[in-house]
């Protein structure tokens, strides 16, 4: 049984790599959040029945199975260039923030155009830094399976980005 500590520390622990995780599958972080608490909440309600072994892994295929749920109901299409925001210096030059504009937006659109699968680990090794034993267990893969992902993916931005 998991006891009212043990919930808080798990739910500490882990709710942000979460909602995380929810976001690069939906896109919307309003919702990421909304699913993240429907997972802990599951979890609450399934205390008695659980231990604290190993939870990190049935959080992240619980997510995994809500998220797949709300793409059934929502019908909802991913949009990342949308949750992009561009950096604003006032010593960039009109010229160089235009490159940058056009490239955060070449990245943007990269990102949209690039298999899920690989757009996931990409995004949870640079922008939540875990490492790939951590994307492992979370996606429920092989760290080789892993390995291979961020190599496709990092072929697909240089393919994408330097043409």
């Amino acid at each position: 049984m998991l006891s009212k500590e043990e919930f808080k520390q798990l739910f500490d622990r882990y709710f942000d790599t979460i909602r995380s995780f929810i976001f690069y599958r939906c896109g919307d972080a309003d919702a990421a959040s909304d699913i993240a608490q429907d997972v802990f909440m599951k979890i609450w309600e399934k205390r008695e029945l659980l231990t604290g072994d190993n939870l990190r892994s049935l959080l992240c295929k619980m997510a995994n199975d809500l998220v797949i749920s709300n793409y059934r109901k929502d019908a909802a299409r991913l949009n990342f260039e949308q949750s992009m925001t561009l950096y604003n210096d006032d010593s960039l030059s009109p010229d160089d923030e235009l490159a940058f504009e056009e490239l955060t937006s070449s990245y943007a659109k990269a990102l949209e155009e690039m298999p899920e699968s690989q757009r996931i680990v990409f995004l949870m090794s640079r922008n939540d830094e875990l490492k790939y034993s951590e994307i492992a267990a979370c996606l429920d893969i092989s760290v080789k399976a892993v390995e291979k992902r961020m190599s496709a993916a990092l072929q697909f931005l240089r393919s994408k980005l330097l043409d």
